[in-house]
């Protein structure tokens, strides 16, 4: 399997209410989709266009600490002005998701409210427009536990199943697999970022290549069940 990925330039700034699927569709249409392709979608851009967005009030950091306590499900740990909180969505990040890298002067972004609602959306939408049926990937960017830096990851999915499920099948040595599943959603958003990066203003590519199986799976099927968690 060779994957090529392309990024949508010119894509141009989006507003609340803003149809996210119509602003994407003339930078797919120069690329020219074709069937197997995936679609990485930044929820930056999905956010701001669902008016997930709250105006800040009085001090910034006192008014990002407040936030993040009011729309996490629960704060994980704390260390200085840095929240590990679970959002309602259950993911577990840095301040709940709240950022203010690429949002504009006086706000904060939020996630959207349901990332695998807004992924169908902007599928079938561009099903409808296109005549091509994309999967869908919204990504955000998650540290990890235990490893430096950062990567995107996939909140939201429509069309191809998350992950891959390798249980019961062999390795190269005929050794069965009875653990190995593989988070695609999650390469495939970490991939793609590698030609949107985070000041490109570029809010998603188009990976070419990918063969795995479609189906109707969801972002939040990567999201590890609590009694699964070690570290909680």
């Amino acid at each position: 399997m060779t994957l090529s990925i392309h990024p949508l330039v010119g894509v141009g700034t989006v507003s609340a209410g803003d149809d996210v699927a119509a602003a994407l569709e003339p930078a797919l249409r120069s690329i020219g989709p074709i069937n197997g392709d995936v679609l990485v979608v930044t929820h930056k851009i999905v956010s701001k266009a669902e008016g997930a967005v709250r105006e800040i009030e009085g001090d910034e950091e006192a008014f990002k600490k407040a936030l993040v306590e009011e729309i996490a499900r629960s704060i994980v740990r704390r260390r200085g002005d840095l929240i590990i909180a679970e959002t309602k969505h259950g993911f577990v990040c840095a301040n709940a998701g709240v950022d203010r890298s690429n949002a504009a002067e006086g706000t904060m972004v939020l996630l959207p409210e349901d990332p695998d609602r807004s992924a169908h959306r902007i599928r079938m939408k561009l099903r409808q427009s296109l005549g091509l049926d994309l999967p869908v990937v919204i990504s955000d960017t998650f540290g990890r536990p235990w490893r430096r830096g950062l990567t995107d990851v996939a909140i939201g999915v429509s069309g191809l199943l998350p992950i891959l499920d390798l249980i019961g099948t062999r390795d190269w040595v005929g050794r069965e697999l009875d653990v190995t599943e593989v988070a695609v959603a999650d390469e495939l958003a970490a991939a793609a970022d590698l030609v949107m990066g985070k000041a490109s203003g570029i809010p998603a590519a188009l990976v070419r290549g990918y063969d795995g199986p479609r189906g109707d799976g969801k972002g939040s099927d990567l999201v590890r069940p609590v009694d699964e968690d070690l570290f909680r």
